[in-house]
This record gives structure tokens, sequence and C-alpha cells, in this order.
């Protein structure tokens, strides 16, 4: 994705690939549909996490991640055939940085799911990429942004923090953090990989480094038919199915205006914990989840200053 646009990358994509403007044919059919591609992978995104909290009692939310990884790394790298040689050791560290912070991602954020509701959660980690976008924008209207959002944060305070122990908000802060430097380090590997190349390569990284911790949370617990097939549903809601509607939204909507659509997934979020997990969804509740995503499309819309762009700014 461009350098200059990317604010809330996808989880599942690290292309490089410029989506331009969307084809002269049709645009306004094409965006439309485009929207619900994005619309889509955030349902299927959410609604994944909300099945893999349900299979946290079988195998743990180590165990889950760990199987979602793998499954999902396996799947990627016989689609992708990703390219392994002609590339430089530097190109190799950042793979596996990228991997890194994928797996952290993901593992930090299926330990607050198991702590707190996913609507909290979710709500929660996307401040990492609210305040990159803040931070990268240099325009003193964004901090009205991140204003915005603090009360949303407070206003769930209000609503319940008594309810999300201290290590469930730790948790998701963490994997706010995670995605935040996942969104940089996509940008630059998109630009040194082919295609999803470098996302194939990193999640294999990921799967490698999370596979010790679930083996050793879980056991043979990853093995259990039951356990294996509910985890190939995870992965492929959570992974493999936003990826691709993701990919193929971008071939045809500006970046900017999928940032802006990214940015429901704290409310997709609560809906999927509403109806998959039966988390009760409070007024005030919602009004948090309302401010904060509000925050969010504001601050992807607010142009960033002109002037030099730093060294590994979105």
């Amino acid at each position: 994705m461009p350098e200059e646009t990317t604010v809330h990358a996808p989880r599942t994509s690290a292309s490089g690939a410029d989506p331009g403007p969307g084809p002269s044919g049709g645009r306004g059919t094409g965006r439309l549909r485009a929207s619900g591609l994005v619309l889509g992978s955030a349902l299927s995104l959410q609604f994944g996490s909300a099945v893999a909290a349900l299979l946290f009692p079988r195998a743990g939310a180590l165990g889950v991640v760990t199987l979602r990884l793998v499954l999902a790394a396996v799947v990627l790298m016989v689609v992708l055939r990703p390219r392994l040689r002609g590339h430089t050791r530097a190109d190799w560290g950042l793979v596996a940085a990228f991997g890194l912070a994928l797996g952290g991602m993901n593992t930090l954020f299926y330990q607050a799911i198991e702590r707190i509701p996913l609507g909290a959660a979710v709500t929660l980690e996307v401040l990492g990429p609210l305040v990159l976008s803040v931070v990268a924008s240099r325009r003193a209207a964004s901090w009205l942004w991140a204003l915005l959002a603090l009360g949303g944060v407070l206003l769930l305070g209000r609503g319940g923090f008594d309810e999300l122990n201290a290590s469930g908000v730790a948790y998701a802060l963490g994997a706010g953090a995670m995605w935040a430097a996942y969104i940089l380090l996509s940008a630059r590997t998109g630009r040194r990989f082919p295609g999803s190349d470098g996302l194939a390569l990193a999640m294999v990284v990921a799967a490698a480094a999370s596979l010790p911790l679930g083996v050793a949370s879980s056991g043979r617990a990853l093995v259990d038919p039951v356990t294996l097939g509910l985890g190939a549903a995870v992965a492929l809601l959570s992974s493999v199915l936003p990826y691709s509607l993701e990919l193929a939204s971008l071939r045809r909507l500006p970046a900017a205006t999928f940032a802006v659509l990214m940015s429901v997934e704290p409310a997709v979020a609560a809906v999927a914990g509403a109806v998959v997990l039966d988390q009760a969804l409070t007024l005030i509740t919602a009004a948090a989840i309302g401010l904060v995503t509000a925050a969010s499309i504001g601050a992807v819309l607010t142009p960033p200053a002109r002037g030099p762009v730093a060294p590994g700014a979105p």
C-alpha cells in the first residue's frame, strides 16, 4: 500500500500496491461493490475472532492463535508460492520483524479477548493505528481526533472498567501497538517483495514463533480432530477470507476510503460479541465505541501537513 495513505493498513495484506482511484467505467457501482467487500472482510474477521473465543476452553488462547497462524501460513504458502531466492539479508530481517509484529499482534489480541469483551478489545486495539495516524498527519487538528478517542476510552471505562480486568486492557493496548508496527513494516515489506510474497513469508515467521507457546500451553489438544476443524474455520474466517476480500477491494478503492471503512471494526466486533458470545452491549459502551470509530474516521480524512515525510511515517 502507498506510504502516503496507509493508516489503518489491513492486518492481512502487504502487497505494497497502490489501489488507485478505481476503474473509470462504472466507478460508482465498482466502489459500492468494493465497499461491500471491505465490510464483508470486517464481518469475517470479527466473527472469526468470536468463534476463536469459543475455542478457548478447548485449546486456550495461545493454542487457538497458534492453530490460526499455522493453518493460515500453510494456505498462503500453497496459494501464493512466494519466491525464496534473490533476497538480501536485510530483506529477510524485515520479513522476520514483520512476522514477529504479526504474531505479536494476534497473540496479544487473543489474550485480550480471553479476558474482556470483543467490542471493548477491538476499541482499545484500534487506538494503536489511530495514534500512528495522528502523529503521521502532523496537523494540530488531528489532536482533536485524539481527544475524541480519549473521550471514548474514558466513557468505555465509565461503562465498565470494573468489568475489564487490567491484564485484558493491557493486552488489547499492546495489540494496538503491534498493529501500528505492523502497518509500518507492511509498507516497507511491500516495497521489497513482489505481490503478497512478504505477507506469506511473514505468516510463516509468526506461526513458527507462536508454535512453541501453543504446544507448551495446549499440548495434544492442538491435534484433536474437532479442535483442528474449528481452528481451520478460524484461520479461514480471520485470515484467508479477509485477506482475499481486502485485496480485491484495494484494487477498486482509494486507500483513504478503504481506511475509513476499516474504521467500523470496533462496531462490528461489538455486534459479533453480542451475537456469538452473548456479550451485552450497553448504551454507554455503544457510545464509547461510536466516539472511537468517529475519531478514527476523522483522523483518516485529515490530510497530512505539507513538507517532507519523516522516515518510516505511513
